[in-house]
């Protein structure tokens, strides 16, 4: 089952690791939404956020500095409404099931379910209601749906982009 560390800062944040041993993908769910566009401009918005522990593995600098994902990570971002959103329900459940094809993408899982806060995801993103955004390792928006998607058509959608097939033929 997924592990969860809470993390001190002037929101709660919490990092909840789905998949199984092994293979874990990392879901950061942000009341407090932070940017990845500008990594430059995310790092100096971002520092006020101290975790205090981590118990995912994941290094703590990492969590609050997403600079760390630019040419790393391949994040997707999950926005609702609400955490009860059907729409968020369902895509948290499709990512879940299969987490070890998008720990081998490097995919990491965003997600910001609280749009009074209008964090600066959201300015960047503007998202309505539902939407899910797969960015590339090099920052830009690869992709924008307003329904779930399964985790074989996100990983088509990576497996066609330049930085993924050559990552496959290097590996």
């Amino acid at each position: 089952m997924a592990k969860c560390c809470i993390m001190k800062t002037t929101r709660t944040l919490g990092i909840h690791a789905i998949g199984s041993p092994g293979h874990v993908v990392y879901v950061l769910i942000l009341g407090l939404a932070l940017t990845l566009p500008r990594p430059e401009s995310v790092a100096a918005q971002v520092t006020e956020t101290t975790p205090d522990t981590v118990e995912t593995g994941m290094p703590s600098s990492d969590v609050g500095d997403l600079s760390s994902f630019l040419w790393v990570k391949r994040p997707i971002v999950v926005f609702a409404d609400s955490p009860n959103d059907p729409n968020f329900i369902r895509q948290i459940e499709l990512l879940d099931a299969r987490a070890e094809a998008l720990e081998e993408r490097d995919v990491v899982v965003l997600t910001d379910t609280d749009p009074v806060a209008q964090g600066p995801l959201r300015q960047a993103l503007r998202p309505r209601g539902f939407m899910l955004v797969l960015l590339g390792k090099d920052g830009e928006v690869k992709l924008r749906k307003p329904f779930p998607w399964s985790v074989r058509e996100i990983s088509r959608a990576i497996d066609k982009m330049p930085l993924r097939q050559q990552e496959m033929l290097n590996r």
